[in-house]
């Protein structure tokens, strides 16, 4: 159907570049990242944080269900085309919900309802598609058939009943549809198919360029409507370098490692990479760049803000573990991406995110511009051994 009904759809050919149109679908996504940030930073209690997490969750298995899809056939041609935008209407309103995902606000329609219908709806036209372009491969339609049963009924029809519960049973209901959908796709088989391996691994280095863009955002947000000033300036710098010191330690060298053991990889091997390296090993980055978001929101409210705060005023509870615990889980999901493509891991990043967590309690005691600075100042040293004492093997990897 692919080969013969190009009108309808077309297969993506190894080599192949991110469309535009995929592009266009994660501005979508950048909105949700930032309803999500605001859901953490707007009331940062444990219950509240922990609901933010499940978000994110559900948004980024939305998201790599069409990653996976515009790997096989072109996501702005034919059928696909239009089915893309339909999911985008869909991940929209569910963007557009976030802040009543849990509880529905008075007036208007029932949120938490119609979060969990707009996600149904976006995983539907997923599934359809894909059950569609299977017809001649009997391989992936198995494949397909396989995980929807789990995957749908499992995972994404708990939230239609967790919308008509509250407290710790919707809760758990989410985690439950979270979970199930993770663990029921991970143990469903490997005969997916991947066109081209380096338009999977671009798709995936753009959705952390996207997560890093949202701690930036963070940033202007902490001092939005406030003065300039040298505090202001300062903390925006420290802010904008950990976030460059993150994109240094993912796209430097470890992209590009995991990137050609995925490429090289074939068969089922091939698949568990994407899977492993690419599904489940970027959430950890993403929801580490999430928290630090928060954090960074947090620390520049608090340098910019004189009428509620002093410069030396201490960060404290979640915001304070957002800023080092976020960067911790970043490097982790780096590590774990890296190990599952290469079977190489870093001592010193697993250290370094020790480290970093170890740092809370001393940062309960510095002023918040000074825990930002040491975080800088943390990942500036990482960047600097690893650039000198993997010189050699650094410059193979980038260069060779």
């Amino acid at each position: 159907m692919i080969g013969t009904r190009r009108v309808r759809f077309q297969q993506v050919a190894e080599g192949a570049s991110v469309t535009q149109l995929e592009l266009f679908f994660d501005l979508v996504i950048v909105f949700a990242f930032t309803m999500v940030t605001a859901l953490a930073a707007d009331d940062p209690t444990p219950t509240n944080v922990i609901r933010a997490a499940l978000v994110l969750a559900l948004m980024w298995w939305l998201w790599i269900a069409y990653s996976w899809l515009g790997n096989v056939v072109r996501a702005d041609e034919g059928m696909a085309r239009m089915a893309m935008f339909v999911a985008m209407g869909g991940a929209f309103i569910a963007a557009l919900t976030i802040p009543e995902a849990f509880e529905d606000l008075s007036g208007g329609w029932f949120g938490p309802l119609v979060f969990a219908i707009a996600y149904l709806v976006v995983r539907l036209v997923h599934v359809s598609i894909f059950w569609v372009i299977s017809a001649e491969d009997s391989q992936l339609r198995g494949q397909v058939l396989r995980w929807a049963i789990g995957s749908i009924t499992l995972g994404t029809s708990l939230l239609v009943v967790a919308a008509m519960t509250d407290g710790l049973t919707q809760m758990v209901l989410w985690l439950a549809a979270i979970v199930g959908d993770m663990v029921w796709t991970w143990f469903a088989g490997t005969d997916w198919r991947i066109n081209s391996a380096s338009h999977f691994a671009e798709r995936y280095g753009l959705i952390v360029i996207i997560a890093l863009g949202e701690s930036i955002v963070s940033i202007g947000i902490g001092v939005a409507g406030l003065p300039i000033s040298w505090p202001i300036a300062l903390g925006s710098m420290l802010g904008l370098a950990v976030s460059g010191l993150l994109w240094w330690l993912y796209f430097d060298v470890a992209a590009i490692s995991i990137e050609h053991a995925f490429a090289h990889a074939r068969g089922a091997h091939q698949i568990k990479i994407a899977q492993r390296s690419y599904t489940y090993g970027h959430f950890p980055m993403i929801a580490g760049v999430i928290a630090l978001s928060l954090g960074l929101k947090k620390v520049l409210y608090y340098v910019g803000d004189e009428s509620h705060h002093k410069l030396t005023d201490a960060l404290h509870g979640i915001p304070l573990a957002a800023v080092f615990v976020g960067p911790a889980l970043f490097l982790l999901g780096v590590v774990a991406a890296k190990y599952y493509a290469t079977h190489s891991v870093s001592i010193a990043r697993v250290v370094t995110a020790v480290v970093l967590v170890a740092l809370i309690p001393v940062a309960t005691n510095l002023p918040a511009l000074a825990s930002l600075t040491v975080l800088c100042a943390v990942l500036a040293l990482l960047v600097i051994f690893e650039t000198v004492r993997y010189a050699q093997p650094r410059d193979e990897i980038r260069h060779a």
